[in-house]
């Protein structure tokens, strides 16, 4: 259908309402404990239960690994084979720490615990040192090192001659030990450019990793292994100490390695390089996803084929058959009998589910997308994770609770609406809590050949109307503080920015023409916080007046800052990839921005904040005190 077909079916669909109608399942947000200030609901991107299974190299006699799983993922085996260091968020869902356990799944104990990131561990040859990756300290990906007798710690990644460019990205990932102990081989972004997909014209970021070594002590830093536009991870050592294994992807196809419509058609090579000359060696070729490589012998290397008709593991040398499951992370022990790796659930986390909260003060619970108290202290929020995307509200105890447009009569298609791509997205409350604007439509890729249109509904479900024609992707509304006004953004090859429509005579002004979006105003109605493209590969959060004087950009961190939404204090809440990524690109999925992770900043762009510190893609931020709660 062309894109002018769209519009008409989409404005011949009519999408009013018959009224509320009430949920099937209940949502309540429970009050936050005895002493707290309340509840802050998030969204967290990312999967909702990992397990760590065992089986032979040939897929036989899996099971379970540990006698008391609990979120468990991205497992290494100890040199003698007895014992493994796995990630386990078994201290709260977000937070990444450390544990081990005996090779028969028993004896499980805490290795590193804090609420940092902490991933990638890996112990040295001796069982003397760690290996790991952590956020703690400036909270980027580092590499870290435990000494497992005395308890001290080193940073190897951030001192002089080692860290990169602090405007740039800097992470460092999955570090592996040398034979001899005496390495530690990383992949690394470390003064790449911040580069969005398609070509750096799409918000989402890419990633270009080069693989380095580095001794334990910091000392004889060193790459070895690069390639321009490509990204190479995952490193692992061949049993000799001569070569490093690795994977290799374009940059460009670490987007579409996480994405679940480019699973299946962006391809890597399992590459290795002679640690001391550099010279290569392409073991596979031809189409699939190949990640985390290990050689399983001397010469057999094994591998992921992620994503695919032939997803599970896969060898180079034809030595074992490949074997044919939806698994993560695999690592080999070090007799190449067996395996371990993970499987990953992404049913949706019931809503309030509690999350790892890293403010004492607030307790951190999930939610659907886009929730907005009214002032009145009723949610509305965009039912997305249940794949209708229509306009929910509801008391915060669950009760009254209602939906006040189902997208089932919004005429758009259902496939897109289960796949999140068009429906009814991000309310927006009149302050007397009367109306509901919110957008309806196509959104993300869609928006290129599909239009949307800003419309509002009565609190009761009743009096549907369309604000805007439906000629241009309209969406994102937010109210006035008096109510006489909507501003919202517009997008499409003709029009760009934010407009401020006047409910009661129905003109509409051009606030800005930049390409702007997810506008919102402020309570005060003195200002309107917004996202805006400030450059090809970058967007930053800014505030300008309703008449369009005072523009202010409050952000510069080159790595895309937005989705900024008023905080019931003034402050502003925003997502930020500013620390990065903290995990390599390619072995995400299902995210858009994995990066992601959730701050706050007063008015003016001061007293930036960091709120959130999990491995997964965190925004959509809404404070609710406890007297809110208790209404």
């Amino acid at each position: 259908m062309n894109t002018s077909m769209r519009r008409r079916a989409f404005l011949a669909a009519g999408a009013a309402t018959v009224g509320a109608t009430l949920l099937p399942e209940p949502f309540s947000v429970a009050a936050a404990a005895a002493g707290k200030k309340g509840v802050m609901l998030m969204n967290r991107i990312g999967p909702s239960s990992s397990d760590l299974y065992i089986s032979d190299s040939d897929g036989t006699n899996e099971r379970k690994l540990l006698a008391s799983p609990g979120f468990d993922y991205n497992a290494a085996v100890s040199a003698d084979g007895r014992s493994v260091v796995f990630t386990s968020e078994r201290t709260g869902d977000g937070n990444s720490c450390l544990y081990r356990a005996r090779i028969d799944g028993t004896g499980v104990q805490p290795l590193v615990v804090s609420g940092a990131m902490n991933d990638g561990g890996v112990l040295s040859p001796d069982g003397t040192k760690l290996a790991f990756v952590s956020t703690r300290g400036d909270r980027k990906a580092q590499i870290w090192v435990l000494d497992l007798r005395t308890g001290a710690l080193r940073c190897l990644t951030n001192g002089p001659g080692v860290a990169g460019d602090p405007a740039l990205p800097d992470g460092h990932f999955r570090p592996a030990w040398s034979p001899d102990g005496r390495w530690i081989a990383f992949s690394s972004d470390r003064d790449t450019a911040w580069r969005g997909h398609d070509d750096g014209r799409g918000w989402e970021h890419t990633q270009e990793l080069s693989i380095y070594v580095i001794r334990p002590d910091g000392s004889g830093f060193r790459q070895v292994a690069s390639k321009p536009g490509y990204c190479l991870g995952s490193p692992k050592w061949s049993p000799d100490g001569a070569r490093i294994v690795f994977y290799e992807i374009t940059t460009e196809g670490t987007w579409l390695a996480h994405r679940p419509e480019g699973i299946g058609k962006v391809e890597s090579q399992i590459v290795s390089v002679d640690v001391a000359t550099g010279a290569r060696v392409e073991h596979t070729s031809g189409p699939n996803l190949k990640v985390s490589p290990q050689y399983v012998t001397a010469t057999e290397i094994g591998y992921l084929v992620k994503g695919g008709a032939d997803e599970g593991l896969a060898y180079t040398g034809g030595t074992l058959p490949a074997v044919k499951r939806a698994l993560r992370s695999p690592v080999w022990t070090p007799d190449g009998k067996s395996v371990i790796y993970q499987k990953v659930g992404f049913t949706p986390r019931p809503m309030d589910t509690p999350l790892y909260t890293w403010d004492s003060d607030w307790e951190y619970r999930h939610c659907d997308v886009f929730p907005v108290l009214s002032r009145q202290g009723r949610l509305a929020i965009t039912e997305k994770q249940l794949g209708n995307s229509s306009i929910v509200t509801l008391r915060p105890d669950g009760t009254d609770r209602r939906v006040v447009f189902d997208n089932a009569t919004s005429g758009l298609d259902p496939v897109l609406i289960a796949k999140g791509l068009a429906g009814a997205f991000r309310p927006a409350w009149s302050p007397d809590g009367e109306w509901i604007a919110f957008g309806l439509g196509g959104w993300f890729q869609e928006r290129a050949e599909m239009t949307a249109v800003v419309a509002r509904v009565r609190s009761d479900g009743s009096g549907f109307e369309k604000l805007t024609d439906g000629t241009a992707n309209a969406g994102f509304p937010s109210y006035s503080a008096d109510g006489r006004q909507i501003v919202y953004r517009v997008w499409g090859a003709d029009a760009k920015g934010l407009r401020v429509l006047d409910l009661a005579t129905g003109a509409t002004r051009v606030l800005t023409t930049e390409p702007d979006n997810l506008p919102d105003w402020s309570a005060d109605g003195r200002l309107i916080l917004f996202t805006r493209r400030t450059s090809d590969t970058n967007f930053d959060v800014c505030t300008i007046r309703p008449d369009g004087t005072g523009l202010r950009v409050l952000t510069s961190s080159g790595s895309n800052d937005g989705h900024a939404v008023w905080n019931h204090d003034g402050r502003i809440l925003y997502n930020s990839g500013m620390y990065g990524f903290r995990q390599e690109a390619a072995l995400y999925d299902n995210t858009f921005q994995p990066y992601g992770q959730i701050f706050s900043m007063k008015a003016d762009g001061s007293d930036k904040r960091l709120l959130t510190d999990s491995q997964w893609e965190d925004s959509m931020p809404l404070y609710l005190t406890q007297d809110v709660l208790s209404r």
